[in-house]
Order: C-alpha cells, then structure tokens, then sequence
C-alpha cells in the first residue's frame, strides 16, 4: 500500500506562487504515474496534472497550463506541484494521486489518494 501526504498549501495573493508537496511511503514510488486533482467548495473533482512514472511525459489541464509544473523526484519519493502566477479560481483543495504504471485523467484510474492540502487565492 502506497500512502501519501501533501504540504505546502497556504493563502497567497493573486499572482504569486506556491510549491506543494506530496511525500509517498514505498518501495515503488517510481513505477507510479502521479497526479494532482483539486476540488472547490461545491464543484466536482478535476484533474490538474500528471507526470508518468518514467517522468518523460507531463499533462496538464488547459486551465492550468503554462502556469503549473509538475515534477517528481524518485530518490525522496516526492511529487511537487510548482503554481505560479495564481489566480481566485485556482482556489480548490489539491490532491495527490498515484497510478502504478501508465494513468490518464480519469479520477477512476487513480488507486491511492492523499489527504489534501487547501490553497486559497485571494483577489
């Protein structure tokens, strides 16, 4: 069983940044597609991004693209979402999800899930 468990979250201001982190716990962290969803008050879930487990391929949700970066980094077992240039609408819980092999956007194929750390954007 893979857990895992975000940080980095906080209130930031139209425009600026914030790195969130997501530590996994396993011994094959790196045979894992990972990903971020995130969900506001009300609203369904969405996919953000997703890098594979090969870390050659990236996705990205046409909403958050040029402005958020995926990245992982196997040897600490870590994901990291770089947000920059945020804006209110990206006001939403995030969410780490893992995938072992190939994953998609789909919440379905997603098979372990985080806690959640909440970002909020303000105007």
């Amino acid at each position: 069983q893979v857990q895992m468990v975000e940080s980095g979250g906080g209130l930031v201001q139209a425009g600026g940044s914030l790195r969130l982190s997501c530590a996994a716990s396993g011994r094959t962290f790196s045979l894992y597609t990972m990903a971020w969803f995130r969900q506001a008050p009300g609203k369904e879930r969405e996919f953000v991004a997703a890098i594979s487990w090969s870390g050659g391929s990236t996705h990205y949700a046409d909403s958050v693209k040029g402005r958020f970066t995926i990245s992982r980094d196997n040897a600490k077992n870590t994901v990291y979402l770089q947000m920059d240039s945020l804006k209110p609408e990206d006001t939403a819980v995030y969410y780490c999800a893992a995938k072992l092999y190939s994953g998609g956007r789909f919440l379905a194929e997603y098979d372990y899930w985080g806690q959640g750390t909440q970002v909020t954007v303000s105007s």
